[in-house]
């Protein structure tokens, strides 16, 4: 049987809500399931040699934007370029979603609605009242959700996946594994796409 799609990501990436819904369709299509595993930036980025957003160079920053834009476009998705609610600390918010698919459950909706939060709705999904209200509008018990999302165990899998990014040297998000192979960045779910018919 076929491995699952390793994905790493970060619920606050633009470039994450950009390619998420396309992922998820294109593993269906090929009916290859997704293994999520989301990471914490604030570990990986160093760990890779990765500079924040903010330590960027102006130049680097303006072509980003530029991008967004054209991506938005292209799309024809939702996307705010400066966000009310971004960087944003989306740790209690990835750890629901990890709880999610430890219990078999569709993580995969729940962290693309978090994703449209903060890029398309101007929400903070940091505040535990927006968590819940987003698990809610999603079919899930969001209070119960955030307490088992303190479970140890569910921190210790946060770390796991940030460590597995780290040893796969991940850079950035979004990062595709597919049997073995890496695939950097939403715009790149074309060679992601050829790989699992492959």
């Amino acid at each position: 049987m076929a491995s699952p799609i390793e994905y790493f990501f970060a619920l606050p990436s633009p470039w994450c809500y950009l390619g998420h819904q396309r992922l998820i369709d294109t593993a269906a299509k090929a009916g290859r399931k997704i293994h999520f595993k989301p990471c914490i930036t604030g570990k990986l980025f160093p760990a890779a040699g990765t500079l924040a957003l903010c330590d960027r160079p102006r130049a680097r920053k303006t072509y980003r934007m530029a991008e967004l834009k054209r991506w938005r476009d292209h799309l024809a998705m939702p996307l705010t370029l400066e966000p009310a609610y971004f960087p944003v600390d989306e740790s209690v918010a990835a750890r629901t979603v990890i709880v999610l698919q430890e219990r078999g459950l569709d993580c995969g909706a729940l962290a693309g609605a978090y994703m449209r939060a903060v890029w398309a709705e101007e929400q903070d999904i940091s505040d535990p009242a927006v968590i819940d209200e987003i698990a809610a509008a999603q079919g899930h018990d969001g209070p119960g959700l955030r307490e088992a999302a303190e479970d140890r165990a569910v921190g210790e899998r946060y770390e796991e996946f940030t460590e597995q990014a780290v040893a796969a040297s991940v850079f950035g998000y979004p990062t595709f594994i597919v049997e073995g192979e890496m695939f950097w960045g939403q715009d790149r779910l074309d060679f992601v796409e050829r790989a699992l018919k492959g």
